[in-house]
């Protein structure tokens, strides 16, 4: 049990993990044991986002207080929260997990200002990632340059095999 000052401890960490995070992701987690947990957390550590139990009923007071406050209805049961600075590798993370692991439910979060449903998450994390989509826009940019690269030289090569234009014809005899 947490007295006064606990609580007050909790609510103003918690509102602040609200506040500072773009991405915040909400799951049930009832039946994974304490080594699926540890291992979900470090997957989730090694992308700097922070996955934390919460106490369902404080939760909610720290909700109202900040932008997440239309998640309050999703803090039912047994509730862990994904707190991040990339939506997609939050999304991406707990999706995967969860298809290993069906004990593991995505019930909604939020990205920068968008409440997102389940759906709504499974969409995020199927999107690319930032290093993905520059990925490939290089190797669209790059191809496109290889393509008009390969025009001009065959458009010169067809130009220097032309026979000049001004040669006589010469009279055959």
């Amino acid at each position: 049990m947490m007295n006064k000052e606990q609580k007050k401890n909790y609510i103003t960490e918690i509102t602040n993990q609200f506040e500072k995070s773009k991405a915040v992701m909400v799951t049930h987690y009832q039946g994974l044991t304490m080594p699926q947990l540890d291992e979900l957390r470090s997957k989730m550590r090694e992308h700097g986002i922070v996955f934390k139990i919460t106490k369902n009923r404080i939760t909610k007071l720290a909700l109202e207080k900040t932008r997440c406050k239309e998640l309050s209805n999703l803090f039912t049961g047994p509730t862990a929260v994904a707190f991040g600075e990339d939506a997609i590798m939050s999304a991406r993370i707990l999706s995967k997990f969860a298809k290993d692991n069906t004990n593991l439910k995505l019930i909604g979060g939020i990205m920068d200002n968008e409440v997102l449903d389940q759906a709504g998450v499974q969409n995020v994390a199927n999107l690319p990632t930032l290093d993905e989509a520059r990925a490939n826009l290089v190797s669209i940019l790059n191809a496109s340059a290889s393509k008009l690269v390969s025009i001009f030289l065959a458009r010169s090569e067809k130009m220097s095999n032309l026979p000049p234009e001004n040669s006589e014809k010469q009279p055959k005899e």
